[in-house]
């Protein structure tokens, strides 16, 4: 049986802060979101706080919100 050559490429790394980075971003700079979750529905705020399970939406229209980043399909901004 033949053996591989060993290969050049270097293996991605498992994370690159890029998660952390955005979400920062998103805080800092009190932007809306739209979250639409594993259920379907969907929520909008702003991000208060976040952690590597959850995170926080303050919303003007309700209650606050501690969302589990499992139960979140996707996010994205909503235009003022």
């Amino acid at each position: 049986m033949a053996k591989r050559p060993a290969s050049s490429k270097s293996r991605a790394p498992e994370q690159t802060l890029e998660e952390v980075r955005y979400l920062k971003q998103l805080v800092d700079e009190q932007i809306t979101i739209r979250i639409k979750l594993e259920n379907n529905e969907e929520v909008e705020g702003v991000i208060e706080y976040y952690d590597h399970s959850f995170i926080r939406i303050n919303r003007p229209d309700g209650p606050n919100l501690f969302i589990f980043k499992h139960d979140i399909k996707y996010f994205y901004e909503v235009e003022d």
